[in-house]
């Protein structure tokens, strides 16, 4: 039976991005809806009512150029909005005004790194639309029925289609996690698959190896996480290897991802563009974009997460492994760049903010943007640790009191007696304590087996409660042990 091997993975992702923006797409309804009573953020445009007018919002037009210039798009000077049109329950008009062939963003692409190979993926358009009603599906009492919440519809939606470039589930993955962190610098969306504010559509088609002829396409929906898209685009791959060798053919249909059990299953034949009978909207005038605005978004672009990957290689040195912890979020990276203006040691920077900082936000929940610790504070407390004010094991108790109590790191340090003895005189005297209280360890230093060093340095540092500079202490052992 032919395998997967025999052919070659295409596939096509449509990924929905809801915009933040104050008001919804066409009227001045809250966008905030998440956590609203259902149906209290609604108005005649996003009811659907007969004779309600929509507006176009000038920020989700704002937002889309600026997230088309990120994908290296080509911005025409001239786009406009069109109805696509589908009966279905949570469109409340019967039609959604969407754009088809004038699109806001043209012509793009994106690389990602997949198994340290460099892919580019082409950007086919980046349009803007607005987002359905929300359906809740009820069971009780033998009776089965749906509810629907208003609030959702009418929310600005991007929608970002790809070339059918991609090549495998990885690399679909790879795709969408930085698609997300470009979305995420750029501010103009939360990108949270869970929430469902960051959705993926995806098709996927076989064809022999060797082969330019695309096949039939399968649309899969229902995934709500990068795992899922993996694990979906995975399953197909096989599905459809399965099919082909048995003689089948793959229909063009709508497949929907079910997680508990990790499989697609059929929903409905896939539609064609023909099929929503697209029109020019007729209430809302088309949009020229000059280029002086365009060039304007152009300059307002911050620095995009791959330009950051790179920079904090080259201008600091961190391993590729330090800098994709940093730069997968913009936080991380603000954070890191605001300590190391105060604390240039790059890498004791990124080590702590990776490590014992994360630790601390993973525990409470909270985001960098969160955190009780400031850079300032943070290089407060290492600069401690680097003059020897501190221990570094003292030091991560100190910064647990920070996170907790808001505190300096001096202050932290005095609350929690944590601050390091470096004065000589002052451990010289428990130095002559420890060594004459082991004196067998002091012979076998003295006998060349130098690790006994390391616990006569335990027996002060015991004694100390742990407060003793280990550096000092170790040069006063030697140099005690040494003249006897």
């Amino acid at each position: 039976m032919a395998g997967l091997d025999q052919y070659e993975v295409v596939i096509g992702l449509e990924v929905h991005a809801q915009l933040l923006t104050d008001s919804k797409m066409y009227c001045p309804c809250s966008a905030q809806y998440a956590a609203a009573a259902p149906n209290t953020h609604v108005c005649p445009i996003c009811l659907g009512l007969p004779g309600a007018l929509p507006v176009i919002n000038r920020k989700a037009v704002e937002n889309t150029v600026l997230t088309g210039l990120a994908l290296n798009c080509e911005i025409p000077p001239f786009a406009k909005f069109d109805r696509k049109n589908y009966p279905y329950p949570d469109l409340m008009k019967g039609y959604q005004i969407s754009q088809y062939d004038a699109p806001l963003c043209v012509r793009g692409w994106l690389d990602c790194e997949v198994a340290g190979e460099r892919r580019r993926v082409g950007i086919t358009r980046v349009h803007l639309e607005e987002d359905v009603a929300k359906l809740l599906h009820v069971s009780e009492r033998g009776e089965s029925y749906s509810l629907i919440d208003v609030n959702r519809s009418g929310v600005p939606l991007m929608e970002i289609v790809s070339e059918p470039d991609i090549r495998s589930a990885e690399e679909a993955r790879q795709y969408l996690v930085q698609l997300r962190a470009i979305l995420r610098f750029l501010g103009v969306s939360s990108g949270n698959m869970e929430e469902g504010s960051f959705r993926c559509d995806a098709n996927i088609s076989l064809r022999p190896l060797g082969s330019d002829t695309l096949g039939a396409k399968v649309e899969v929906k229902n995934m709500n996480s990068f795992r899922a898209v993996f694990r979906a685009m995975e399953y197909e791959a096989v599905r459809q290897a399965e099919v082909l060798a048995s003689g089948g053919r793959i229909e063009q249909e709508t497949r929907g991802w079910l997680e508990a059990k990790g499989i697609t299953v059929s929903q409905r034949s896939k539609e064609y563009a023909h099929d929503y009978r697209y029109f020019p909207e007729p209430d809302l005038p088309p949009l020229e974009l000059a280029p002086s605005w365009v060039d304007d978004l152009r300059r307002r672009l911050p620095e995009l997460p791959a330009a950051k990957l790179a920079r904090l290689q080259e201008q600091y040195g961190l391993p590729a492994y330090d800098a994709r912890l940093l730069t997968a979020e913009p936080g991380p990276a603000q954070y890191f760049d605001r300590l190391v203006a105060t604390y240039p040691n790059a890498k004791v920077a990124s080590n702590w903010i990776t490590g014992e900082l994360f630790r601390l936000l993973n525990a409470s929940g909270k985001q960098i943007e969160e955190s009780p610790i400031g850079p300032e504070s943070l290089a407060e407390l290492l600069t401690m640790v680097d003059r020897g004010e501190v221990s570094n094991s003292a030091a991560k108790v100190a910064l647990e009191e920070m996170f907790a109590s808001g505190q300096s790191a001096a202050a932290a340090v005095t609350a929690k007696g944590l601050a390091q003895i470096s004065d000589e005189s002052g451990l010289a005297a428990v130095v002559r304590q420890a060594i004459a209280a082991n004196p067998q360890s002091a012979a076998d230093y003295r006998a060349g087996k130098k690790q006994a060093l390391g616990f006569l340095v335990g027996q002060v540092m015991r004694a100390s409660q742990g407060k003793a500079n280990p550096a000092v202490v170790n040069r006063l052992l030697a140099a005690e042990l040494e003249k006897r």
